[in-house]
């Protein structure tokens, strides 16, 4: 449990991380092309990078400040609908909502004829109509993701939120279907490995307690308690790695997906080629120009 714990932190806190970089290399971008460095009396633009800012999530919704995807989406996981909002298409909340409100509603409502019948099918709807809800929920993120407007294709911060979603979601929004089956095949090896060492794991659990009981009416089993003892402990260990895998392979593909939408634009011509040539010099503050040499590089 304090494994799993470990695991869990470490993912919460490498999304931020990554949805953080996001917001700052949008910024530093604004930053670089909108500022006028000779205008002494230029007030400093506020810092839209925050990883989530209230101000600028509602304000985005009042259409009074530019969206960013990442700060609409971390707040469209709480306030639902909000990406809908964004993109103007308010006649889709009447169905999120809908959706959602119907899910949880049939799950309160099973659930209580679970508890008064003590019948099976009960708890099973219950269940299936939260994870409708879920859905709902779910689906609600990534239709907003798919609305939102952007200049640029493929665009990072959308690819990032893409690879949250979904495991390769990101992937196929770059173009890049040939890494869907590593990923996708990376992960499912960890759940197989997961499921089969957890099955092992409670198998010789329960085998040690069986071993080490002192009731004298259960029934002792063939395997000593010492051997039970270590294969229980050899199967707990694999089991938390295969939950460390998952966890890995997760972050893996979150990163690929806005490191590649990134790339995208980059290229490098086969022709590298240095020059050095006189060129006229023009400081800002010299009174005239002045004869130097210059170095271009072409890639």
């Amino acid at each position: 449990m304090k494994f799993r714990f470990t695991v869990l932190l470490a993912v919460c806190l490498l999304l931020p991380a990554v949805l953080y970089g996001q917001a700052r290399d949008d910024q530093f971008k604004r930053d670089a092309f909108s500022q006028n460095y000779s205008d002494s009396t230029q007030t400093e633009a506020p810092d839209s990078s925050q990883l989530f800012s209230f101000r600028q999530y509602f304000g985005s919704l009042a259409h009074k400040r530019p969206g960013q995807v990442q700060n609409l989406f971390m707040g469209s996981t709480i306030f639902v609908g909000g990406m809908q909002i964004y993109n103007r298409q308010y006649w889709k909340l009447p169905i999120v909502y809908g959706g959602i409100g119907t899910g949880v509603g049939l799950g309160i409502h099973y659930g209580k004829q679970y508890k008064d019948t003590g019948e099976d099918k009960y708890k099973t709807l219950s269940t299936l109509s939260y994870v409708g809800a879920g859905l709902m929920w779910w689906a609600s993120l990534v239709d907003g993701t798919a609305g939102f407007k952007t200049n640029r294709h493929p665009d990072p911060g959308k690819a990032t939120v893409y690879s949250i979603l979904f495991p390769g979601l990101g992937q196929i929004y770059n173009g890049e279907y040939w890494k869907i089956p590593i990923y996708w095949g990376a992960i499912a090896g960890g759940v197989y490995y997961y499921t089969n060492n957890r099955r092992n794991y409670e198998r010789y659990k329960w085998i040690y307690d069986q071993a080490t009981s002192e009731d004298p009416t259960v029934e002792k089993p063939p395997v000593s308690a010492e051997n039970a003892l270590y294969y229980r402990d050899i199967f707990r260990r694999y089991r938390d790695y295969s939950i460390l895998s998952i966890a890995l392979f997760y972050v893996v593909q979150i990163v690929d997906a806005n490191v590649f939408a990134y790339m995208q634009d980059f290229e490098i011509d086969d022709d590298i080629s240095l020059r050095v040539e006189p060129t006229v010099i023009t400081p800002n503050y010299a009174q005239a120009p002045s004869l130097g040499v210059g170095l271009t590089l072409n890639f």
